[in-house]
This record gives C-alpha cells, sequence and structure tokens, in this order.
C-alpha cells in the first residue's frame, strides 16, 4: 500500500536519492542539497499556512511504501511562478512566406522569447523510484496533486500549467540545447539550469535573442525534438493529457520540451471528484483514489472500496491511512 503526504525533514535522504536517481535534465529536482532543502522548508510553511488566495507557495509531496516506511517517489504543486521570478519560455509561431514574383508560398516557424504565464501554478517534479514504478504508483502520485488543489481550489491559480523534461540523453546530450542555447549562454547545460533555479533570470533576459528564431536553421537533430518529451516522461505526459492538458505549442528555451496547461476548473479530478462520508468495512471492488480533503495533514492514498448508499466502505487501514474516523468526510475519484 502506498500513502502520499506532504514530504517532511526526516525524507531528506531520500528525495536527496531521488534526484541523484532522476538523471540529466530534470529541471524541478536538481541535485542539490541546499535548493532541495529549501524546497522542503518551503513546503512545509505552505501545508501550514492559513490563506484563500494564490501566492508564491510550494508543495511537495512524498510517496511512501507503508510496508517499509520508504519515500519512493515525488510531486509537486509550484503556486504562482513567474511572480517574483520570471518564467521563460519560447512560443512557437507559423509565418507565411509568399512571393509572386517567385511563385513561392510556405510556412516556417518561429519562436519567440515569452513569459506567458506568470502568476499561474505549476504541477511538477514527478518521480518514481525505478524499483517501485508500476501498478498505479505514478498514477497515484501524480493524481494525488489534483485532489491536493481540489481540497482547497482558491488557493490556487486558474491556469493550471506543466514543463515534461525535453529530450537528453544518459551522458546529458541535449540537441536543442548544444545547437540553439548554449550558443547564446556560452556556459554548460548544468550552469545554465543552476543559475535558472537560484537567481532572479536576469541573464536569461540578458543573454536570449530578442528577434525571432527560424526554426528551419537549426540542425535536423534539433528540430525533431522541440516539443518532445524525454522517454521516460511520456507516461507522465499521458496522465496529463488524461487529466485535460493540452500542448499549444510553448517550449522550455533549455531542452525544448512541451509545456502543457489547462484551466484548473476544468481538470478531470476536480470535475469528476465527490465528497462522500467514509466507513469501515471489507476490502471492496471498486479501486478508486482517496484524499481526506485538507490541505494541512493532506493525505491520499488508493483503495479496492464498496458504495453503500451515500458511504464509502474502506479497509481499516485505509482509514488509518487518511487520518479519517468513521463517518468523516473524504474525497473519492475513479482510478484512471
Amino acid at each position: 500500500m502506498y500513502l502520499v503526504r506532504p514530504i517532511e525533514d526526516k525524507d531528506f535522504d531520500a528525495f536527496l536519492s531521488l534526484a541523484e536517481l532522476s538523471g540529466p535534465g530534470f529541471t524541478s529536482l536538481p541535485d542539490d542539497p541546499d535548493l532541495l532543502k529549501g524546497r522542503i522548508d518551503l513546503s512545509a510553511k505552505s501545508f501550514k499556512a492559513a490563506m484563500s488566495t494564490p501566492g508564491e507557495e510550494g508543495y511537495l509531496l512524498a510517496l511512501e511504501d507503508l510496508s517499509t516506511g520508504q519515500v519512493v517517489g515525488t510531486s509537486a504543486v509550484k503556486v504562482g511562478v513567474g511572480v517574483s521570478k520570471p518564467f521563460f519560455n519560447f512560443r512557437m509561431f507559423s509565418t507565411a512566406q509568399v512571393s509572386a514574383a517567385a511563385e513561392r508560398r510556405f510556412d516556417m516557424d518561429v519562436m519567440i522569447l515569452v513569459n506567458e504565464y506568470n502568476g499561474s501554478t505549476e504541477v511538477g517534479t514527478l518521480f518514481v523510484h525505478p524499483d517501485a514504478r508500476g501498478g498505479g504508483t505514478g498514477g497515484l502520485i501524480a493524481q494525488a496533486r489534483y485532489l491536493l488543489i481540489a481540497a482547497q481550489p482558491e488557493r490556487f491559480s486558474r491556469t493550471i500549467i506543466a514543463e515534461l523534461r525535453g529530450v537528453v540523453d544518459e551522458n546529458g546530450y541535449s540537441p536543442f540545447w548544444e545547437n540553439l542555447t548554449s550558443k547564446f549562454f556560452h556556459m554548460s547545460f548544468n550552469k545554465a539550469d543552476f543559475l535558472s533555479g537560484t537567481t532572479d533570470k536576469q541573464f536569461i533576459l540578458d543573454l536570449m535573442p530578442k528577434y525571432p528564431i527560424y526554426t528551419d536553421l537549426l540542425p535536423d537533430d534539433a528540430k525533431a525534438v522541440i516539443g518532445k518529451a524525454h522517454v521516460d516522461g511520456r507516461g507522465a505526459q499521458l496522465l496529463l493529457e488524461r487529466e485535460g492538458f493540452t500542448f499549444d505549442r510553448i517550449i522550455d528555451i533549455f531542452d525544448g520540451g512541451p509545456l502543457v496547461s489547462a484551466p484548473r476548473d476544468s481538470l478531470r479530478t476536480l470535475r469528476q471528484s465527490r465528497l462522500i462520508n467514509i466507513a469501515k468495512g471489507s476490502k471492496g471492488s471498486q479501486r478508486m483514489r482517496l484524499s481526506n480533503d485538507r490541505i494541512d495533514g493532506f493525505r491520499a492514498c488508493g483503495a479496492e472500496v464498496d458504495m453503500d448508499g451515500n458511504t464509502l466502505i474502506a479497509e481499516p487501514a485505509i482509514l488509518e491511512a487518511l487520518q479519517v474516523k468513521e463517518g468523516d468526510t473524504v474525497r473519492v475519484v475513479d482510478h484512471t
């Protein structure tokens, strides 16, 4: 049985281990102890905060294997991106090239540096230890983010976004970075990524071109990865699409990976989840995902349950995991 809960100080070593395993290009899970500690501290404050409007909170979730007590996965919700620091991306446009004299007409794609999603809420940092993958663990830690949002939607922005890691090989080679962005930064991918996460990002505005970039000027291997997710992120992309996220030709400036977005209130989990009273009973036949529907002390898990009228019947271990008692209200949504 797996439980999703807020990450805690005691989870630091496991969190760092996940960051080390995540590999090159996983920019939201850096292998940097100080940055990770800062994110844990911010998360603890965010879960405890009493508020009703979006700010710059960050909620960091842990996936715990209750049979071992080990943290084997993580995901996060970052509120208000681009508020105090810019949130740069490339937007893709198609332009028509026409010449009557040459009898030519064709479309060309261009990229322009934009900061369109400032103030949006970002879901990300989705990573599960390779040994714990399968059996719905990735789906659980992913969907838990939307169950958290559903508990108090007004704490989160009306637009939800997600960035997917672009194509980077096991040696850290990114065709998009090497053939485009590195030409303007004159530094390593890791250095630029570190600066992006630890500074006010002014260096991006200083060094990146202010004019459109024609994609046809790029080598074929760089063009081929524009808007493509890393092979390890395709499962996450499918989960996002099931929730209602769409790709609107916004890409990461470092690796060319896709950014997807959705209106908060149109997310499948927010639309289809419902509140119901819970009672103890035997293991049921319906696979569902449940949360205790609160921010402070948030808990979520998967369970096989039954319905008895307007009451959900679950094993006692489920109530214990969610830290609820009989008669309490829980949020429930179908297993995806």
